[in-house]
C-alpha cells in the first residue's frame, strides 16, 4: 500500500465533501462570496469547487446518506454560522463515515493498484 487511507481522506475525500457542501449552499441561492464567508475560505476556493477544479475526484452525491448529512450541515451553517473549526470537525466526521462504510475502497484501489478491497478492511474496522 503506497497510498494510505489517511492520504486518500485528506487528498480526495475531504475536498470532495467540501465541494459538495459548496454545491448545496449554492443550490440554496447563495453567491460565491457569501459561501466563502460562511465556510471561512476564499471566494477563489469556492469558484474552484464549483468549476470542478478542486474536489472532483469523488462524486459524493451518489452516497445518499452522506449527501443528506452535507445538506443538513449546509442548513446548520445557514442557521447558526458556526466557526471554521466546527465546520472542519463535521467534515472530518463525515469523511470518517465514508471510510468506515467502505465507500472509498474502490476509489482507493484505482489510485493505488496494490490495494485489494476484497482483502483490506482497515477503514471499515477502524471507522465503521
Amino acid at each position: 500500500m503506497k497510498v494510505t487511507a489517511f492520504e486518500v481522506a485528506s487528498r480526495y475525500v475531504y475536498p470532495s465533501l467540501r465541494r459538495r457542501l459548496v454545491e448545496h449552499l449554492r443550490n440554496k441561492g447563495l453567491k460565491q462570496v457569501e459561501i466563502a464567508e460562511l465556510l471561512h475560505v476564499t471566494q477563489s476556493a469556492v469558484s474552484r469547487y464549483l468549476n470542478m477544479d478542486r474536489g472532483s475526484m469523488i462524486d459524493v452525491s451518489k452516497f445518499s446518506d452522506i449527501d443528506r448529512e452535507l445538506e443538513e450541515l449546509a442548513d446548520e451553517i445557514l442557521e447558526s454560522h458556526p466557526g471554521e473549526y466546527v465546520i472542519h470537525r463535521r467534515l472530518i466526521e463525515i469523511a470518517l463515515k465514508m471510510l468506515g462504510r467502505g465507500y472509498v475502497c474502490t476509489f482507493h484501489s484505482r489510485i493505488d493498484p496494490e490495494v485489494n478491497p476484497a482483502e483490506c478492511r482497515i477503514c471499515i474496522e477502524l471507522f465503521g
